[in-house]
C-alpha cells in the first residue's frame, strides 16, 4: 500500500462521511468518496472502493432486512449480470487519464440523473435496466447506486435503503470476481480497501441514528454539489 498518510486520512474521510450519508438514505458513499479518491490516487479505482462497498451493504442488509423489496432485488441482479460485465471491459480498455475524465463524467451524469428525476414506476423491466445501468456504473466507476435510487426514490426510507444495500451486496460480489477474473484487482485494492473499513464502519454507525431523524432534502443537495464538484476536478486531472 503505498498512499501517503495524508492521502490515506483523506480517503478515509471521504469513506466515512459517504458511508453516514449513504446508511441514511440509501446510497450515496462512492458518491462522496470516488471523486474524492479519484484524486487522491485514481489507480485504486474502481476495485478499492467496489470492495469497500461489501462490508458497507452487508451491515445494511442486517440492519433492515425485513424491508427488502425481493421481487425488485431479483430483477435489479438479472440486469446487473450484463451491466457488470460491460463495466469490466470499460475498465480493462481505458487509460488511467480516460478513467479518470470517465469517473468524473460519471459523477455528474449521476448528479444530473438524481436531481432531474420524476417519479418511476417499479416494474420488471424498469428494474432490469436500472440494474444494467447500476451493474454497468458501478462496475467501471463504482457509483452504481444512482440509477437504482432514481427507481426507489419515491418509497419509504427503510424499503429503499435495505434494497438498495442487498442489490449492492450481491451485485458487488459479481463485480468483484468479474475484476478479478480480469486482472484489474490486485492486492494492493484488498489492503486499502481493508484500511478503510474502520472508518465505513464508524459512518455506519452514525448513521443508524441519522436514518430516522435527518432531513434527506437537506442533505441530498449538499451531497450532490459537493460531488459535482469534486466530479469535475477529477475531469480536470484526466485531461491535464
Amino acid at each position: 500500500m503505498d498512499l501517503s498518510p495524508i492521502q490515506l486520512l483523506a480517503a478515509m474521510v471521504a469513506a466515512c462521511l459517504g458511508a453516514a450519508v449513504q446508511g441514511s438514505i440509501g446510497f450515496g458513499m462512492n458518491l462522496v468518496a470516488v471523486p474524492v479518491v479519484a484524486i487522491v490516487d485514481p489507480t485504486v479505482l474502481p476495485a478499492t472502493l467496489i470492495l469497500a462497498g461489501f462490508p458497507m451493504s452487508a451491515l445494511m442488509v442486517l440492519r433492515e432486512h425485513h424491508a427488502i423489496d425481493r421481487r425488485g432485488v431479483g430483477w435489479i441482479l438479472v440486469g446487473r449480470v450484463p451491466g457488470t460485465l460491460l463495466g469490466a471491459w470499460v475498465v480493462t480498455v481505458a487509460s488511467r487519464s480516460t478513467l479518470s475524465v470517465l469517473l468524473g463524467a460519471s459523477v455528474l451524469a449521476a448528479v444530473g440523473m438524481t436531481t432531474g428525476a420524476r417519479q418511476i414506476p417499479i416494474t420488471p423491466s424498469t428494474s432490469l435496466v436500472a440494474g444494467l445501468a447500476s451493474g454497468t456504473m458501478g462496475t467501471a466507476a463504482a457509483i452504481g447506486g444512482p440509477p437504482l435510487a432514481l427507481l426507489y426514490q419515491h418509497r419509504d426510507g427503510e424499503t429503499m435503503r435495505s434494497t438498495l444495500a442487498a442489490s449492492f451486496l450481491f451485485g458487488t460480489s459479481f463485480s468483484i470476481a468479474i475484476l478479478a477474473a480480469t486482472g484489474s484487482m490486485a492486492w494492493r485494492h484488498v489492503w486499502i480497501a481493508l484500511s478503510l473499513t474502520p472508518a465505513i464502519a464508524v459512518g455506519v454507525a452514525v448513521s443508524t441514528r441519522l436514518a430516522s431523524t435527518l432531513d434527506a432534502r437537506w442533505l441530498r443537495p449538499a451531497v450532490l454539489v459537493f460531488a459535482a464538484a469534486t466530479g469535475a476536478i477529477a475531469i480536470l486531472n484526466g485531461i491535464l
